[in-house]
């Protein structure tokens, strides 16, 4: 006859954390079946380290197919066995995806922190709109800018400005480079070196506005004979 301590103890030996986890997670019971079994080798739930997450993490959203509904239903699964949002752990896997070049992925986990109400920073739209660019989806950028960024100049970082710049450059958007140039200027933000002053003028020539071009550069022209001035050449040095 088996005592009732030692029934007790030996249900708890039949137990699996892990079935546990999946019957009381209605994230992972969602998930495909072939995404479950990937998660299910690492034993969701277990302590294990943040370098080790990300690297699980990211390992595994590489090996799924290219679908946003899998693609979420993984994070759901994932973020489900944390205590708390894991913001750091998710940036850190986001700086890995991007020295991979896996700038799709990027998106789409941006996207769904952003569904999630985490995020929601310049620093992420930022990181967001050089992915799509990266991502072939100028478009795309230009909207998360014009929606989420670019309704408040006054706080937008010098360099996500010189970004949009670029992307609009790059991508032939020529009227929307100007406006985004006037809009700077407005708010009394100057262009930061050389490389934007010759996009604008280069912007305003492809427009025909060759007066607003001559203008432009005669206003800047401190800037764009400011680098011969702070590297002269190796004859001038020499006498």
């Amino acid at each position: 006859m088996v005592q009732p301590w030692r029934q007790k103890l030996s249900t708890q030996k039949e137990m699996k954390p892990s079935a546990e986890v999946q019957n009381n997670n209605p994230a992972i019971q969602e998930l495909p079946k072939k995404d479950l079994s990937i998660i299910d080798k690492r034993e969701i739930g277990r302590t294990v380290s943040g370098k080790d997450k990300v690297k699980f993490l990211m390992n595994t959203l590489l090996d799924l197919e290219d679908c946003k509904e899998t693609i979420y239903s993984t994070l759901d699964a994932w973020v489900a066995t944390e205590q708390k949002f894991p913001t750091v752990s998710l940036k850190r896997m986001l700086i890995a995806l991007e020295r991979e070049h896996q700038w799709h992925r990027v998106v789409q986990v941006i996207k769904w922190m952003l569904s999630k109400g985490q995020g929601a920073t310049m620093g992420t739209y930022g990181q967001l709109i050089r992915a799509l660019e990266k991502d072939h989806r100028p478009e795309e950028a230009h909207i998360i800018w014009a929606r989420k960024v670019g309704n408040n100049m006054h706080s937008v970082p010098k360099e996500l400005c010189d970004l949009m710049i670029s992307i609009y450059y790059q991508n032939n958007m020529f009227e929307r480079l100007v406006k985004l140039f006037k809009c700077l200027e407005a708010y009394d933000r100057k262009p930061p070196g050389k490389s934007v002053v010759q996009k604008v003028a280069d912007a305003y020539k492809s427009l025909g506005l060759l007066e607003e071009q001559k203008l432009v550069l005669e206003k800047y022209n401190y800037l764009l004979i400011e680098k011969s001035k702070e590297h002269p050449r190796k004859s001038e040095k020499a006498a």
